[in-house]
């Protein structure tokens, strides 16, 4: 099973950035999906997450308003929108299935906002 996420990258405060998880064989249309991240000295924390579906969503209160996941079942592509950027949001995000994450993590991608 692969992850492979992209699409981070450098942004001033208040920008946007569209990250892409891209998964191989059955892994995103028999699960449902989370986006996490980790900031730099902080735990890895559960940002966002998606049904099977893609009918229901759930986000962590520090991101309500500003990001939305979607998924694309027959790209075995999942998405996170990020809007409204803080520095905050800092960290490298990565996509995994939820609530149990598989024990391989990809390499994740790097979102740095500027102040």
């Amino acid at each position: 099973v692969q992850l492979v996420e992209s699409g981070g990258g450098l942004v001033q405060a208040g920008g946007s950035l569209r990250l892409s998880c891209a998964t191989s064989g059955s892994t995103l249309k028999l699960n449902t999906m989370g986006w996490y991240r980790q900031a730099p000295g902080k735990q890895r924390e559960l940002v966002a997450s998606i049904s099977t579906g893609g009918s229901s969503t759930h986000y962590a209160d520090s991101v309500k308003g500003r990001f939305t996941i979607s998924r694309d079942n027959a790209k075995n592509t999942m998405y996170l929108q990020m809007n409204s950027l803080k520095p905050e949001d800092t960290a490298v995000y990565y996509c995994n299935t939820f609530p149990i994450p598989r024990n391989t993590w990809g390499q994740g991608t790097q979102v740095t906002v500027s102040s």
